[in-house]
């Protein structure tokens, strides 16, 4: 980051740091939940479903489109935390602590909501996974934060 960068080019930058993460998560899930034979989770739409008040969907495709949006719409603003923590500290601290804050919102947030158990009932392997799908979110959009801040 530019140290007198306006704080909307940074933004920018996270908003499509944040696209690319999102997407690298979705390669990484999708594969393991096909490696798996497990169905997709549903835990941010029941969260953001939880938190709108919203009850039931008009049909599953109508839940299907929700989950997919949530799912985007999360990623992406994510992406903008990564930026504007480049504003404060290095490259390395601005990752770490970025993939930090974003795994603990929701191993904090998703059981306060009721919609996943605590991560201590969950069992090592479980762990393991979700974690590895944080760390492949957190290292793509770092590195495509990089690389368009690099490009300026």
């Amino acid at each position: 980051m530019k140290k007198n960068e306006p704080i909307l080019k940074s933004v920018a930058k996270g908003v499509a740091a944040g696209v690319a993460g999102t997407a690298a998560m979705t390669v990484s899930s999708t594969i393991e939940q096909k490696l798996r034979g497990r169905p997709p989770s549903t835990a941010p739409a029941d969260a953001a479903a939880k938190v709108l008040h919203i009850k039931d969907f008009p049909s599953e495709e109508a839940k299907n489109r929700f989950s997919n949006a949530v799912h985007w719409g999360y990623g992406t603003a994510w992406g903008v935390n990564r930026a504007l923590l480049s504003r404060f500290v290095s490259s390395r601290v601005a990752s770490t602590a970025h993939l930090g804050a974003l795994w603990a919102s929701e191993q904090v947030m998703l059981p306060a909501l009721e919609v996943a158990p605590p991560v201590t009932l969950w069992g090592g392997k479980e762990i393991a996974i979700d974690a590895w799908h944080h760390l492949v979110y957190a290292t793509a959009t770092s590195a495509a934060y990089e690389a368009l801040d690099r490009r300026d």
